[in-house]
């Protein structure tokens, strides 16, 4: 787990990664086969970052209880378009650090208590 940020309208996991390439979501099956989503960055099948950052959710939330909990890739160096690009699989948003931001700038609604969670939180995990 890299960050986890804490705004009124929940917790968000954050996995900070320095890949290069346009990540992307690749979706396979549907009608007659299972739909399969893959995150791909350039060529690389990526998926197992989605896995991973599940994982750091499901902990946080086991800790936390009823508050939100969001998972979020977060690619460093990746190459983005210059509209659109940021998108969800499975519930785990993948962007890029200003779009981040301005995501969690924009999480105003809520009634988590910041200062509290952030206290309870802090409790349980030791700085890296």
């Amino acid at each position: 787990m890299d960050h986890v940020a804490i705004t009124p309208g929940g917790i968000w996991v954050i996995d900070a990664k320095r890949y290069k390439g346009r990540p992307e979501l690749k979706i396979e099956g549907g009608i007659l086969r299972p739909r399969v989503e893959k995150l791909l960055v350039g060529r690389r099948d990526c998926t197992k970052l989605v896995d991973g950052v599940l994982k750091q959710v499901d902990v946080v939330r086991d800790l936390v209880g009823d508050v939100p909990v969001t998972g979020v890739l977060c690619f460093i160096e990746a190459v983005w378009p210059l509209i659109g690009g940021a998108f969800s699989t499975r519930g785990v948003h993948v962007l890029w650090p200003k779009r981040l931001a301005k995501v969690l700038m924009e999480q105003t609604a809520g009634d988590v208590d910041v200062a509290r969670t952030r206290e309870s939180v802090a409790s349980r995990f030791k700085p890296a």
